[in-house]
């Protein structure tokens, strides 16, 4: 396990969301994301709830949420920031990566 605080952050939205719904699922507030092939740029975004952090993980923790990126895709999102937002179309966790060079209209999807 490695501190990812500079490879990837999350927002104090972001954290504040986790905490929410970890409370209400009575689950760690340890959020995962990942990369996955596919969606219609090539990459796709995965989140989930961990119950704890694997080995090779890379944690950043924001107001005592914690954020872990398995290694493989850390290379994908490295200086990615991780955010929530509530706008009139919905609410979503989004991922600023400045490694992507392209990106689809639904904000889950990218290229490199």
């Amino acid at each position: 396990m490695t501190n990812a605080d500079s490879a990837i952050g999350l927002t104090q939205a972001a954290a504040a969301r986790v905490a929410a719904i970890a409370a209400k699922q009575n689950k760690p507030a340890i959020l995962r994301l990942s990369v996955e092939g596919g969606g219609c740029s090539g990459f796709q975004y995965k989140f989930g709830f961990a119950d704890a952090a694997d080995s090779d993980d890379a944690v950043t923790e924001t107001d005592g949420v914690r954020l872990v990126v398995d290694s493989i895709s850390l290379d994908l999102v490295r200086g990615a920031q991780v955010d929530y937002v509530e706008s009139l179309g919905g609410a979503a966790f989004r991922v600023t990566n400045p490694n992507a060079a392209s990106g689809c209209g639904c904000g889950t999807s990218f290229s490199v």
